[in-house]
């Protein structure tokens, strides 16, 4: 799968330490359409005010982006540094500041060492000819233990395009749209609407549906950038082309989600929470979320102990409209309580059977609706705390 149109390149800035590659650079040969979605948190970083006022064009032709450091919490100083690299980065390209986006992950607090990204960024331009989407991947990697990447082909009116997407993130995981970016690229020419009314349900569908540990980040920034190079005609809305495209999205966009669950920072499980039976969406989503992040129902994931009481105690505050006589828990195929009584001591030994794997689901249905919801989430271990107690060191 050919991706036209679009190169790489990562170089090492030493922005946190030296030792590895840690700036990068997105480019597409030619103005693409684009759209993004940030972070919900009151608190931004820097980079995603400047990102957030660009992206109102809906052009986008550069991203740039560091790990080490997140450039959050750092007053005018911040708004400077991240104003400076689109227009530094605008320069050596020969493009508009405005097409440039710029996004970090890393630190937060900490001032941006601007000397080191200005003297970095002609050799980041030198490097557009050899570099790849995989060193995209790891540059942008902080407490990640692997790069996440996927990519999915299509056709429109008889032309293929790719779709290809990088992700990071393990931990301040909650994006709520962890410390989460994740950029989107595509030859494939669609229109302006449909790609930003699709990529935001697509977002809605899979990095809004996963929770390491319930923390959203200043940094949360989710791009897609279409430049329109594979030559298909425009899919539009409607169109069996633009649910065909939709479909792939969906595609890329979930994968990523699952992988940073499945890398969340120090994890050894990787759950499906599925609420069904709920008044609503709202609820079910509400009932889900608070299941997916209860400290206690992690910790019992970890532990491998089917305490299927503590996943109704999380339910019972989560805000949703709940009837506790109509509950019903299954772990995988096995029902742990049905109509808000346990299902005996043969449940129990079959559930925690369940939990001793590494991937399991849980389902829960609330009885008194058709609303219904899917959340992604991980257990809580001892590795997590040893990670986040000396992060900044």
């Amino acid at each position: 799968m050919t991706l036209r149109g679009f190169s790489f390149s990562s170089v090492e800035a030493a922005i946190k330490k030296p030792g590895r590659k840690d700036l990068a650079l997105i480019y597409s040969e030619v103005p693409a359409t684009a759209a993004a979605v940030f972070t919900t948190s009151s608190v931004k970083a820097a980079p995603v005010l400047v990102s957030r006022e660009h992206i109102v064009s809906g052009i986008a032709q550069a991203l740039v982006v560091n790990s080490g450091n997140a450039n959050a919490c750092t007053g005018e100083p911040g708004m400077i540094v991240a104003q400076d690299t689109t227009r530094l980065v605008a320069l050596a390209l020969g493009v508009e500041t405005s097409a440039v986006q710029v996004c970090s992950t890393g630190v937060i607090g900490i001032q941006m060492p601007m000397e080191r990204i200005q003297s970095a960024i002609p050799h980041l331009v030198e490097g557009l000819s050899t570099g790849t989407l995989a060193d995209v991947a790891d540059a942008i990697m902080t407490t990640d233990t692997f790069s996440k990447m996927e990519t999915c082909s299509g056709q429109a009116g008889g032309v293929g395009y790719t779709v290809s997407g990088i992700a990071k993130g393990a931990g301040m995981i909650m994006p709520n749209m962890a410390t989460m970016l994740s950029f989107i690229i595509t030859d494939a020419a669609i229109e302006q609407n449909f790609l930003q009314q699709t990529f935001r349900q697509a977002v809605d569908a899979s990095f809004n549906a996963i929770t390491v540990d319930g923390d959203t980040s200043t940094n949360d920034t989710c791009l897609i950038m279409a430049n329109g190079m594979a030559g298909n005609p425009t899919i539009v809305e409607g169109s069996s082309e633009g649910n065909a495209f939709a479909a792939i999205l969906n595609t890329v966009l979930l994968s990523l989600a699952k992988q940073i669950v499945k890398d969340g920072e120090g994890a050894t499980k990787f759950v499906e929470i599925r609420v069904t039976g709920a008044q609503n969406y709202s609820d079910a989503k509400l009932a889900a979320l608070a299941i997916a992040n209860s400290s206690l129902v992690k910790t019992a994931f970890f532990g491998q102990d089917a305490n299927w009481g503590r996943i109704f105690a999380a339910v019972g505050y989560s805000g949703a409209e709940v009837d506790q006589t109509r509950l019903s828990l299954c772990f995988d195929d096995v029902c742990m309580a049905r109509n808000g009584i346990f299902a005996g001591d043969d449940a129990e030994a079959r559930g925690t059977a369940v939990l001793k794997q590494k991937e399991f689901t849980v389902s829960v249905d609330l009885g008194i609706g058709i609303g219904a919801a899917t959340v992604y989430t991980s257990d809580l271990t001892h590795e997590y705390i040893n990670i986040n107690a000396d992060y900044r060191s």
